[in-house]
């Protein structure tokens, strides 16, 4: 049986096929990238998949059974992209798509959320048997600034005392290869958070702790927060989305404690400790 991983060279990517070859032999798994040089590395099949190439789509999933479709990077595109694959998978004859979509996809007013509902509703609508993993916010996507916040201080942001339920990456990816290697999986949805909730001034006060320095949390107003980002050399447009998530944080939207992450991946989630000290030892 043939396992598809879309976007295999991408941060999620490559953790889900490294952990998928502890699970089954490396010769079932497929590596569906845009760059089949940049995918090597991984020592399993390649093939070149281009999400905003329909033409060559079905021919790249040819003899794949379960597809994992990692959510495009291209925030605008995703929606169509994502139609793109879901509809060469139907005419390869892929069995069943597992998708990595969004918390609370249906209700969250992160401005990610459409172009997952939207790609949600197409799998749903397409006939594949699917399973839809609504993933939460990764720990990295904070702690990628803790060095930076270090350097200036103070960790900025505008999610105010909104509390976040994150995981590690790594949490995430383990939860995708027990689904795809596990029978029971089939029509549901799981909302997928990490098991400790912690606001940004939680946050603060652990790089504080781990440095031995007063690193506060300075919470800006949203426009105020996004020039910042901005001056950093962010396009304004990255930059304004950035500071439109963290208020979507600070009306609870990354917060959830059904524990199903845990639940699926058989242990509790990566402590926010552990990753910000990774972080910092960059």
């Amino acid at each position: 049986m043939k396992i598809g991983i879309t976007g295999a060279t991408g941060q999620l990517g490559r953790i889900v096929v490294e952990k998928l070859k502890e699970k089954v032999p490396a010769g079932n798994i497929v590596a569906l990238v845009r760059n089949p040089q940049k995918a090597e590395e991984l020592s399993v099949e390649t093939r070149a998949f281009d999400y905003s190439k329909p033409e060559g789509l079905a021919e790249s999933l040819k003899g794949v059974d379960s597809l994992l479709l990692i959510s495009g990077n291209e925030i605008g595109q995703r929606a169509s992209q994502h139609a793109n694959v879901i509809t060469a998978a139907k005419q390869a004859g892929v069995k069943w798509i597992i998708y990595t979509s969004l918390l609370y996809a249906d209700k969250s007013t992160l401005s990610l959320a459409g172009e997952h509902l939207t790609t949600e509703n197409t799998l749903k609508q397409s006939g594949i048997p699917y399973t839809i993993l609504r993933n939460g916010w990764y720990t990295e996507n904070y702690t990628g600034s803790a060095k930076g916040a270090v350097a200036a201080g103070a960790f900025i942001g505008s999610a105010g005392a909104g509390k976040i339920s994150s995981a590690a990456r790594a949490d995430f990816a383990e939860a995708a290869v027990v689904v795809l290697t596990s029978n029971g999986h089939v029509g549901k949805v799981y909302e997928l958070a990490g098991d400790e909730d912690y606001t940004l001034t939680d946050l603060a006060a652990e790089i504080s702790r781990q440095t031995g320095k007063n690193i506060p949390y300075n919470n800006l107003p949203e426009a105020e927060y996004a020039k910042i980002l901005t001056s950093f050399g962010l396009p304004e447009g990255i930059a304004l989305a950035i500071a439109g998530w963290d208020v979507a944080a600070s009306k609870n939207d990354l917060f959830n404690n059904s524990r199903q992450l845990s639940a699926l991946i058989g242990r509790t989630t990566t402590p926010l400790a552990t990753v910000v000290k990774a972080a910092l030892a960059e």
